[in-house]
């Protein structure tokens, strides 16, 4: 039977995490300490995985080869990361990059990297744009092309698909949907305003979309979705999984649902005999660097279970 961690485990583990790089080390202050240290967030442009990530920037202002390629190395995912390291939103390089790609790669639709003959957005792509955009804080004009871009793929059964202005679908991803509804709570969160109330109806259409499913079951069988769900990643790149979507909820300051239980509980069942989550799985890619080893602990996973935890009230 596993040990149930107490309150000298929860001490050894915070500390632990604070022993990690300077972005850990951040958000355990402000996610789980609550106190806000704004020297650590001004170091993770200059040391760490922060200063890594940005030391790959190259002289044209850009990331690996082009916008989206190659994974996970371009502008696109770079910025992604760079973002949910906390790295302050006025950083020069980032915010000029992110002008670069608004001036040269919005398409007929409005969205960002249109692709295929039609030239036509991606979804998922726009929602991730829209996420790390609103952070870096982009002129709100920049961004009412993209906003009006996906609230025209919005679908009737309340969340996002990839594949609905493409080859078409008749049902939501969960991938699409967690990118898109991340994206909308950043923009709410920086304070722009143009169609807010719309994105937000989508928003909530959308978390009733994952409720439905129980966050990783099918509401017609109630079977897993897809495994891949269930495995504890970082970073997420475009994939949906549990835990990411708890963290969402947990940032947009959701309260609990009992449909979240089968998921908290997964979640939970994870914690190692140590008292840290591990990293269970990574999406295969080229990568700048390896922040953790897979199979290892990890205070990425271990991080986002204990702000998941406490926020929904479940800490032991």
């Amino acid at each position: 039977m596993k040990k149930t961690p107490n309150a000298l485990d929860e001490l050894q583990l915070i500390a632990w995490l604070l022993e990690g790089d300077v972005s850990i080390q951040y958000q355990v202050h402000r996610d789980l300490l609550a106190t806000e240290k704004s020297h650590l967030r001004e170091r993770i442009a200059t040391a760490g995985w922060g200063a890594q990530f940005l030391s790959f920037r190259n002289k044209e202002g850009h990331w690996g080869q082009r916008f989206y390629q190659p994974k996970w190395i371009s502008t696109h995912y770079t910025i992604l990361d760079l973002k949910n390291l906390a790295i302050s939103p006025k950083n020069e390089e980032i915010r000029q990059s992110l002008s670069q790609v608004i001036q040269k790669l919005k398409g007929p639709d409005g969205g960002i990297f249109p692709i295929g003959t039609e030239k036509k957005s991606d979804v998922c792509v726009n929602g991730m744009f829209l996420n790390y955009a609103s952070y870096f804080w982009t002129m709100e004009d920049d961004l009412k092309s993209i906003v009006d871009f996906l609230l025209s793929v919005h679908m009737k059964d309340g969340g996002f698909n990839c594949n609905s202005n493409g080859i078409g679908a008749i049902h939501s991803s969960m991938h699409s949907t967690i990118s898109v509804i991340e994206g909308i709570l950043e923009y709410a969160k920086n304070g722009y305003r143009y169609r807010l109330e719309e994105l937000q109806e989508a928003e909530d259409r959308s978390r009733k979309f994952l409720l439905q499913h129980r966050l990783f079951r099918s509401d017609r069988t109630g079977k897993i979705i897809d495994k891949k769900m269930i495995m504890l990643s970082y970073p997420s790149r475009w994939r949906y999984d549990i835990l990411r979507a708890l963290d969402y909820f947990q940032f947009a300051g959701i309260n609990y649902d009992p449909r979240m239980r089968d998921a908290i509980d997964m979640v939970k069942k994870k914690r190692r005999k140590d008292n840290k989550w591990p990293v269970q799985a990574k999406h295969p890619g080229q990568t700048h660097f390896d922040m953790e080893k897979t199979g290892g602990p990890s205070r990425w996973n271990t991080l986002r279970a204990l702000r998941v935890l406490k926020h929904f009230g479940e800490t032991e």
